[in-house]
């Protein structure tokens, strides 16, 4: 969760399709980072989830009118739209994109969009073809140059059983998206503007046999939130991902990878031309000396495997000629300073990140929260527990003091 949600009036506009569902633990989510929630339903959400859901959720009447006799002076389009801090729409469906688009107030979600000074979020959801037809991807282009944030949508297995990009984002992503929206304001939006940011993300897996693989606890959590923040503040981002279950951030180029050596392959070509390069992926150390491509059968009572080093990825980019500003992230269980300033030093890095794992506030993988202690040159600074969108926002400013 992100501090920036805290007493924020978030008005959360639920049109009609089956991502609804989503929609309903997305409210708790927002609810749960501080935010006040009100919902409108247009009549095609609600043939997929009751009003009284988001009431019991909220706190708050739901709204489903457009012309209400119990709002003040039957306009409660208006009460809405001067309410809202933050308009966001999800799921939104290829017609209300396209109603958006052309301006059109033909029922309270469309009417209050037109009559509201706040930012518009909206995260799409609908079927492969409809996504990419050219119709809907038009008025996602006007969407955009007024100024719409756009969130997802994502990849998979869609509901009608195609598979393709549609999804709507899953609710921490478009709660996390929405966060770094909003704390991107006039005043430090631009940090990052013009820069172009490479990071990696998540673990690898390295394969024993067709069956096995050798890998880690790592969820991706932490570089992913750093690639939404780094977007947010201006900069093109590359996200070069292992394998996790995380939606791709807005606006963020993303390259899903398995192995280390994939992993080396696909940050080479990608710094070529980056001002920063960030590792956060929990690159496995070692692979098999052989990969088995039959499965292992137990026969004793004991299985030895030959293991070889992976190649240092961060190192080896901290060692090209032409090499971008290199960050590295160091979980460590002990001796934290000594451990990161060695890595810093022997590694020749422009800054690390280090965070002492297996703490309360800071679990060894998977958390929400994070803390770092940041070290270069003999400069220390120390970032304090907090969601991982707001750490991820504290470390980029400061990369962001030594770049500019």
């Amino acid at each position: 969760m992100s501090a920036a949600l805290q007493g924020k009036q978030i008005l959360l506009g639920i049109t009609g399709g089956i991502a609804s569902y989503k929609s309903a633990i997305l409210a708790r989510r927002l609810i749960d980072a501080g935010a006040d929630v009100r919902v409108i339903m247009t009549q095609g959400a609600q043939a997929f989830i009751t009003p009284l859901t988001f009431q019991a959720l909220t706190g708050n009447p739901v709204h489903t009118d457009l012309l209400d006799p119990a709002a003040e002076a039957a306009m409660g389009h208006i009460e809405l739209a001067r309410w809202a801090d933050y308009v966001l729409i999800a799921p939104a469906t290829a017609n209300v994109m396209a109603r958006l688009a052309n301006g059109l107030a033909d029922d309270l979600l469309t009417t209050c969009c037109l009559a509201t000074e706040a930012p518009l979020a909206i995260a799409p959801a609908m079927n492969r073809l409809m996504w990419s037809n050219p119709a809907t991807q038009a008025n996602l282009a006007t969407l955009v140059s007024r100024g719409a944030s756009i969130i997802g949508p994502g990849a998979g297995e869609q509901a009608c059983g195609e598979v393709g990009e549609g999804r709507m984002s899953e609710p921490e992503a478009i709660r996390d998206a929405l966060a770094a929206a909003i704390t991107t304001t006039p005043n430090n939006s631009n940090e990052l503007q013009g820069k172009s940011f490479v990071i990696t993300a998540g673990p690898t897996e390295e394969a024993i046999d067709p069956v096995r693989f050798i890998s880690n606890r790592s969820s991706g959590k932490m570089g992913f939130a750093l690639a939404t923040a780094a977007q947010a503040m201006g900069a093109e981002v590359t996200l070069i991902a292992g394998p996790v279950a995380l939606d791709t951030p807005p606006h963020v180029k993303r390259i899903d990878v398995k192995t280390a050596d994939d992993m080396l392959d696909a940050t080479l070509n990608a710094v070529k031309n980056a001002d920063v390069f960030i590792s956060v992926a929990a690159v496995a150390d070692y692979k098999v000396a052989k990969f088995s491509s039959e499965k292992i059968k137990k026969t004793d009572d004991e299985l030895t495997l030959e293991l070889v080093r992976n190649p240092d990825i961060l190192k080896t980019v901290a060692s090209l000629k032409a090499r971008p500003f290199c960050v590295g992230f160091a979980a460590e269980t002990q001796n934290l300073e000594k451990n990161a300033q060695g890595k810093l030093n022997a590694k020749k890095l422009d800054m690390i990140a280090a965070n002492q794992v297996g703490q309360a506030n800071n679990p060894v993988f998977g958390s929400d929260t994070n803390s770092l202690s940041v070290y270069w040159g003999k400069n220390k600074e120390q970032i304090a527990p907090a969601a991982k969108l707001d750490v991820a926002r504290q470390l980029l400013k400061l990369i962001a003091k030594q770049i500019n």
